[in-house]
């Protein structure tokens, strides 16, 4: 089910074997190229490989020359309505478009744009939401919504070939995790180009990550998807930082630590809840992939963790520091942290990874 084609966006390749890919979207007024390169930069730093900017008028298009020209990353023209400002955004220097055929208008206004894309070489995401299909296709949304969606972009993808334009990738998203899954999977039989995924309007930092995992990780781990945009009401920053997650949680991507830590059970004996915490925040400013376990127990200590790089595992007072499984030395519990550390320093300085 995995995409045979893959495009290449500003030197990013999707689909075809790539790694599956991260991209968020920019929440700056594009028409403020200072403030929308700034967080493209923001975004850049933390691992982001495309990035998204609305294009809705003239001077967004305008700016967009500027900001494609200075962004560390790839750009991607999210257009809607008008084909001028998608013909404008491939001459501004777009890396990609994004547009939703249906409502651009008259078939030869979008087969204008794929002409002109097809000739600079721009690769366009045939994006399809489940609030935008077209009338004729609402009846059926009623009742098989997932279908609908699909057919969309499969009937919109059929016209690009028809017009010989075979340099796109595809993406159908719903607010409904269930129909997101259903409808990609729809795609992945039918079509050999990248799929483009998330789960769109997500929600918050509270909803918004477990939406997107269930419906991402779900695809992913089929093998669907060729690269991802979680959809957040927050900073984009944590956008990157779920897609990650997630990508690493089915081991496609590793980027900076990865964290594990026991539930907690009636047999933990140290403030777990507390000391998971504090390993998390000095995590974050650790520039390494590595593995930490943080368990409650001797009976998910080492053992059940043994995969872990480095961890540490409670007891009554004390509790032990571990690395691959093999005990390293015990200490008072409230010294447990900082003895982590001070293993994943020494040894992690002397083996370079860490394993």
């Amino acid at each position: 089910m995995a995409s045979s084609i893959q495009v290449n966006v500003g030197g990013v390749p999707v689909g075809g074997g790539a790694p599956v890919s991260v991209q968020s979207m920019t929440n700056t007024d594009t028409r403020d190229a200072e403030a929308t390169l700034g967080q493209i930069r923001s975004l850049a730093a933390h691992g982001c490989e495309i990035v998204r900017v609305a294009v809705p008028d003239g001077e967004a298009a305008d700016a967009l020359r500027r900001i494609a020209a200075e962004s560390p990353l790839p750009v991607v023209a999210d257009v809607h309505f008008k084909a001028e400002l998608a013909l404008a955004a491939i001459g501004a220097g777009a890396a990609a478009l994004r547009i939703n055929p249906g409502n651009i208008g008259a078939q030869e206004r979008v087969r204008e744009i794929v002409e002109a894309a097809g000739a600079a070489a721009v690769p366009i995401r045939i994006g399809v939401n489940s609030g935008s299909l077209p009338r004729k296709m609402r009846e059926l949304a009623e009742t098989e919504p997932a279908r609908a969606l699909a057919e969309t972009v499969i009937e919109h993808a059929q016209a690009f070939r028809e017009w010989d334009f075979r340099n796109f990738k595809v993406s159908a998203k719903s607010s409904s995790v269930r129909d997101t899954i259903e409808a990609n999977l729809l795609l992945a039989r039918e079509l050999d180009n990248p799929i483009h995924l998330g789960v769109t309007e997500a929600g918050t930092l509270k909803t918004g990550p477990v939406k997107s995992a269930v419906g991402i990780g779900a695809l992913l781990a089929q093998g669907v998807g060729d690269t991802v945009r979680v959809s957040l009401t927050a900073d984009p920053v944590e956008e990157v930082r779920v897609a990650y997650e997630i990508l690493a949680a089915l081991g496609l991507r590793e980027q900076g630590t990865n964290l594990i830590s026991c539930p907690t059970c009636g047999r933990t004996e140290i403030d777990l809840e507390t000391i998971a915490a504090e390993v998390e925040r000095r995590l974050e400013e650790l520039d390494a992939a590595i593995e930490v376990a943080v368990m409650g127990c001797v009976v998910n200590g080492p053992g059940e963790a043994r995969r872990a790089d480095f961890g540490i595992a409670g007891g009554k007072g004390e509790g032990l520091v571990f690395a691959r499984g093999k005990p390293i030395r015990k200490v008072p519990a409230e010294e447990l942290v900082d003895a982590l550390f001070e293993e994943i320093e020494r040894r992690h300085g002397r083996d370079g990874d860490g394993r």
